[in-house]
């Protein structure tokens, strides 16, 4: 009796998955040449960040974005390399994770991609610069409470605070000016929800990031992308795109929207019948939010060579 192969989904992690030394796991790797072809490209010394950087340094949101988005698709091409990956349907990716899907999908070429990631990283660390602000993770909540909420808060003038992503049952990420997000989590202080603090200077994914949006547009208009590509799940509305997409508007609009991860995973398990889901890049934050997604989808993290190598 035969079997059919299950569809399956990769998935690309965004900021917050970088960790210091992340880069040992592939640095005997035949994709590692692809680390000095992207510090040709962005001008920054990409090894140095996947092997020796501390922690402080992997912060700066320029550098961080850099070093996932090259583990990320180094882990893809190394993935590819050894015919592991199984019948891929489709591509899915994080906020920044989302370049290392249109990547790999062929919906935008690596140097490109590369341009892009730098010129997004600059401009949100620019606009954080101007306008400080800060993100926190709420859990045991309800969307439609915190959006409430963080729309009582902004209502006559208040402190900016937003929704910014929307990851899995219960949790909700929150961005904006520290203040606000102060009054967000003095208003839902109730029993059983948590507000965890980010460690990050910028209000992601909210309309702080506005500056950003317009430097990130005017590169994007040197961006060379196919008419037609492989199935990409877009962060601003969790749909799937395969051919004539804007995806200039697409990715501008991602720096000031929510991202929708939560409906973009139930976009790749139930509208395109993806039943296994891999996770290519640093960590394995993408996969722990797929449990608490949907636990009947099988989900795993590729995040080492030898990781990869255990597929073959």
């Amino acid at each position: 009796m035969s079997t059919e192969a299950p569809r399956v989904g990769l998935l690309f992690p965004g900021q917050g998955a970088q960790r210091p030394g992340m880069g040992g796991a592939w640095r005997d790797c035949a994709s590692w040449d692809l680390v000095a072809a992207v510090s040709e490209i962005s001008g920054t010394d990409v090894a140095e960040l996947l092997l020796t950087a501390d922690e402080q340094t992997l912060r700066r949101t320029d550098l961080a974005q850099l070093a996932i988005f090259t583990t990320s698709l180094m882990a893809y091409r190394e993935a590819v390399a050894l015919g592991v990956l199984g019948e891929v349907v489709a591509y899915a990716g994080h906020s920044l994770g989302e370049y290392v899907a249109l990547t790999a999908s062929g919906a935008l070429p690596y140097e490109d991609a590369v341009r892009l990631v730098a010129a997004r990283g600059r401009g949100m660390r620019e606009a954080a610069g101007a306008r400080p602000g800060t993100m926190a993770v709420l859990l045991g909540v309800e969307l439609a409470a915190v959006e409430e909420e963080t729309a009582a808060i902004r209502a006559d003038g208040g402190p900016g605070v937003w929704v910014a992503n929307l990851n899995c049952p219960g949790q909700v990420v929150c961005s904006g000016v520290p203040e606000g997000l102060e009054r967000l989590s003095a208003r839902i202080a109730v029993p059983g929800v948590k507000v965890i603090a980010i460690p990050v200077g910028g209000a992601f994914h909210s309309p702080l990031m506005g500056p950003a949006a317009d430097d990130l547009a005017k590169a994007l208009t040197e961006a060379r992308f196919a008419a037609e590509h492989g199935t990409v799940i877009a962060n601003v509305d969790a749909r799937p795109y395969t051919k004539d997409a804007d995806w200039a508007d697409l990715m501008t609009r991602q720096l000031t929207s929510p991202v929708r991860w939560e409906e973009s995973v139930r976009t790749l398990t139930g509208e395109l019948g993806c039943a296994r889901l891999l996770e290519l890049g640093p960590g394995t934050t993408l996969t722990s939010l797929m449990r608490r997604i949907d636990k009947s989808v099988g989900a795993a993290a590729l995040n080492s060579a030898s990781a990869v190598a255990a597929l073959a």
